[in-house]
Formats: C-alpha cells, sequence, structure tokens
C-alpha cells in the first residue's frame, strides 16, 4: 500500500534518475555512441540500487534486518514504480498517431506495402522461431512454460514499454518471471540493433548494396522520440495558435486531454470486446481471450479513431504532433526507468541459459530477413530502407529511425515516409498490438503446436504477398 505523497516522491527520484541518467550517458563515450537512452541508464541506476542488487548484497552481508534491505528506496516507493509501467504504456500508445498526418489508403498501400510485408514476416518470424525453440529445447529441457516462446516477439518487437505493459498479463498467466525475461530481451535487442545495424550499414557501403553517400550524421536525434516529426501546413500552426490565444490554456494541457479520450475510447472498446465474448465464444467454457488483453494495444486505437475523427471535422489544428512526441517521450521514460527498476535479477539468474538462447535466435533471424529478403520483398532501395524495420524489430521505433538517419540522412530514398506509412498497417497487429497482447494467451489456451502452424501459415502468407508485391511494383514502374 502506499499514499499520495509516496507518488510524489516516486515520479520525484524518478526525475533525479533520469538528470543521472543523462549525465552519465553524455560522460561514458560506450553509452554516447551506442545511443543508449537516458532513460534505460536510468532505469539500471535504479536496478542496481534496489532490492534486487544493493538490497541482495546487503541482505547477504549485514542480515535481513538492515534498514538497506530495499536498497536505498524505500518500500512505499518501489510499490509505485511496480503498478507505474502497466499506467504509463497506455499513454505512450494512445499518443502514437494523434497529430499524425494520415493520407488516403492507396497512397499508404503504394507507397508501405513492401514494408508492411518486411516488417511482418520480421514479426511472425520471430514468433515461428519461437515456438519452435520452445516445443523443442525450452519447455522440455529447461521446464519453462510454453507462452515463453512468445518472448522474441513481446521484447524485440515490442521493446521496453511493451514487455512492462504485458507484466500483468504474463503474471495473470502464471509466469510472472517473464516480464523480467522480456525487459532483459528488450535491453539486448535495443544494442545489438544498434550495433547490427551500424555494422550492416558499413558492410553494405563497402560491398554496394548501399548506394547513398557517406554523411556526417546529426546526433540531435531525439533518442526517445516515437515518430518522426510530422510537417504541418502553416495554416494548421496558425489555427493552433488563435486557438490557445482563445482558450486560455497551456497547449500541453489541451493535448494531454486528447490523449485521455483517445485513452478511454480504448478502455470502451475493451469493455465491449469483452462483453460480446462474455455472451457469444467466451460463454461457458468457451475462449476467454479479452480478460488478458491489456489496455494499451485499444488505447492505440483509440488515438487513430480520435485523430480521424478531428481530421474529419476540420479540427485537426487542436492536436500538435510535437507536443504529442513530448508527452509520449515522457509516458516512455517512466515506463522504462519503472520497468527496468523492478527487474528481479534472481529470476534472471535461475533462465539465464533460455534468456541467451532466445536472443541469439531473434538476433540470428532477423539479420537473415535483412540481408537474404529484403531484396527480394522491397522493390526499390531495399538495404537502405530495410534497416528502419530491422531497428525497430530488435529495439524500438527510434532505433529504426536513427538507423535510417545513419544511412540516409536526406532521405533520398523516401525511407522515412515508407517507414512511418507501415506503422499503421503493422502496429496495431504486431509490436505491441492485439496480437501481440493476446498471443501468450492463445498459447495457453491452444497449445504450442497448433499456435506454431497459425503463425507458419501467415508467416508463409506474407512471405507470398511479399515476393509478388515485389514484383508486381518493380514491373509497373518499368
Amino acid at each position: 500500500m502506499f499514499q499520495l505523497i509516496d507518488v510524489f516522491w516516486a515520479y520525484t527520484l524518478i526525475a533525479i534518475l533520469i538528470l543521472i541518467g543523462r549525465f552519465i550517458r553524455q560522460r561514458i563515450g560506450l553509452f554516447k555512441s551506442l545511443f543508449i537512452p537516458s532513460s534505460v541508464v536510468a532505469g539500471v541506476i535504479a536496478l542496481l540500487l534496489g532490492p534486487s542488487a544493493l538490497g541482495a548484497i546487503i541482505k547477504a552481508t549485514v542480515g535481513a534486518d538492515s534498514a538497506l534491505v530495499n536498497g536505498i528506496f524505500p518500500e512505499a516507493i518501489l510499490t509505485v514504480w511496480s503498478k507505474s509501467p502497466g499506467v504509463f504504456i497506455n499513454i505512450v500508445f494512445a499518443t502514437l498517431f494523434l497529430g499524425q498526418i494520415i493520407p488516403g489508403w492507396g497512397k499508404i498501400w503504394r507507397q508501405a506495402s513492401p514494408q508492411a510485408a518486411f516488417g511482418q514476416i520480421l514479426g511472425w518470424g520471430q514468433y515461428v522461431i519461437g515456438l519452435i525453440l520452445g516445443i523443442t529445447v525450452l519447455t522440455p529441457i529447461f521446464k519453462l512454460p510454453p507462452i515463453a516462446a512468445s518472448l522474441i516477439e513481446v521484447a524485440f518487437e515490442g521493446g521496453h514499454g511493451t514487455s512492462a505493459g504485458m507484466a500483468e498479463t504474463f503474471k495473470e498467466l502464471g509466469f510472472a518471471e517473464a516480464a523480467d525475461l522480456s525487459l532483459t530481451l528488450a535491453t539486448i535487442g535495443l544494442v545489438s540493433g544498434i550495433i547490427i545495424g551500424t555494422w550492416l550499414i558499413d558492410w553494405g557501403r563497402r560491398t554496394g548494396r548501399i548506394q547513398q553517400l557517406q554523411e556526417e550524421v546529426s546526433l540531435g536525434i531525439n533518442e526517445d522520440s516515437i515518430h518522426t516529426h510530422t510537417e504541418e501546413e502553416t495554416s494548421t500552426t496558425a489555427a493552433r495558435e488563435r486557438l490557445f490565444k482563445d482558450l486560455l490554456i497551456d497547449p500541453i494541457s489541451l493535448n494531454f486531454g486528447f490523449v485521455g479520450l483517445a485513452v478511454a475510447i480504448g478502455w470502451l472498446i475493451l469493455q465491449a470486446l469483452g462483453f460480446i465474448e462474455s455472451i457469444t465464444w467466451g460463454s461457458g467454457d468457451g475462449l476467454k481471450l479479452m480478460a488478458f488483453v491489456p489496455l494499451f494495444p485499444m488505447a492505440l486505437i483509440g488515438g487513430i479513431l480520435v485523430q480521424l475523427l478531428l481530421v474529419r471535422t476540420n479540427r485537426s489544428y487542436m492536436v500538435s504532433r510535437p507536443l504529442m512526441e513530448r508527452i509520449g517521450g515522457l509516458a516512455l521514460d517512466v515506463t522504462i526507468v519503472t520497468a527496468l527498476a523492478s527487474i528481479s535479477l534472481t529470476a534472471l539468474g535461475s533462465n539465464l541459459v533460455p534468456l541467451l538462447i532466445l536472443a541469439v535466435a531473434g538476433i540470428l533471424w532477423n539479420v537473415c530477413v535483412y540481408v537474404f529478403l529484403a531484396p527480394k520483398l522491397i522493390p526499390f532501395f531495399p538495404n537502405e530502407r530495410g534497416l528502419g524495420d530491422l531497428g525497430q524489430s530488435m529495439g524500438v521505433t527510434a532505433t529504426g529511425i536513427l538507423l535510417l538517419r545513419m544511412v540516409d540522412p536526406d532521405n533520398r530514398t523516401g525511407a522515412f515516409e515508407c517507414f512511418a506509412y507501415k506503422q499503421l498497417l503493422f502496429e496495431p497487429i504486431l509490436g505491441g498490438g492485439l496480437f501481440t497482447a493476446a498471443a501468450p494467451a492463445l498459447i495457453v489456451r491452444y497449445g504450442s503446436v497448433p499456435m506454431l502452424f497459425f503463425t507458419s501459415a501467415i508467416l508463409a502468407f506474407w512471405l507470398i504477398f511479399g515476393f509478388w508485391n515485389c514484383n508486381k511494383l518493380r514491373k509497373n514502374q518499368g
């Protein structure tokens, strides 16, 4: 239990930890060169000073009666932090498409369909690889529950935020340690994605696969940005300035109001789906899925609906995309810091070998798909455009954007637009979308083998479609 003052001090400490993390990141060249977010550094610091590291050492050397058995943080603070990731991740997903310019679906499809196929192949393949490992190694040898097979996609495609948001689902399904494993996998994916992506850029230039000239990359990229900045028309900016002047309201307060509306709509959608399930396929002993689906994928859908409504009513000027990125970035920082601070190192130690198996398998799959399949799925500038999806599939969206800026800083290949449009066809399903949220419950309900056939069939569909679509686009261009 905790009181409101505990919440205040918990988030005050997070702010201080982020400042410390930023200072350390700027002073240690390795962290800076790898573009490790300050929030990740802050979260690791909180973890090391908490009960799993410092507290465990104190308990082993001094005894359980020591005042530092929980590390330097009071128990009430740790309780607030443990509850925070599942709350703030809803804000992150609600802001993903608020303020974004959503073009016609025809334009989206023409530009993003190759990227969508490539991204879907990466994501569904992570499930296939994970399920194969679960059936052959993880469950029979290491006695892990079958839902361990979903960890590669949750961690690599979803990142720290999705891993933290899925913690309650894993707990309800009887595998609470999965949250710690997933967060660690997300960290491995983030670091390896940047290292391997940078190496692939150099390899591509040396072998002629990447045609763009080497140029100095601006390091001013917002490391926690969720999407590329959306350019706005002058009339939209002017209308927003008049609105703020007339309403006498702080711009961030107004934008946060739309975030709240998106979350509320997402909650209503989740409740409606739960009710429909209870009177249809979920009645009696039927499939009960919605109880295990967290709120954040529905908050994403709520954000899309709010944005479409604003566009339809000619009030899109009321939402500022840069402010939405700031709101989402802050929520993502809080999510990452509190999630990492709450990791159980004991759970990691007892599952170290399975963790490494999942990490190596996920990395190998992503790299092989990029090297061998990107040229067959993306008709133009495949090695440049594929890097964005490779980075996203091993970390977060910002990793993909970072690699795109490194390989094509002037956007000569059109990779930024294709990558941004592809999110509309990807994120509602994978990478923290509906299937990501439902997959663990589906594995528990139907078993690993049926789910392996199901995910393999979807993977095969996207492979066939990807090859066909790529050839069609090349012929049309020719």
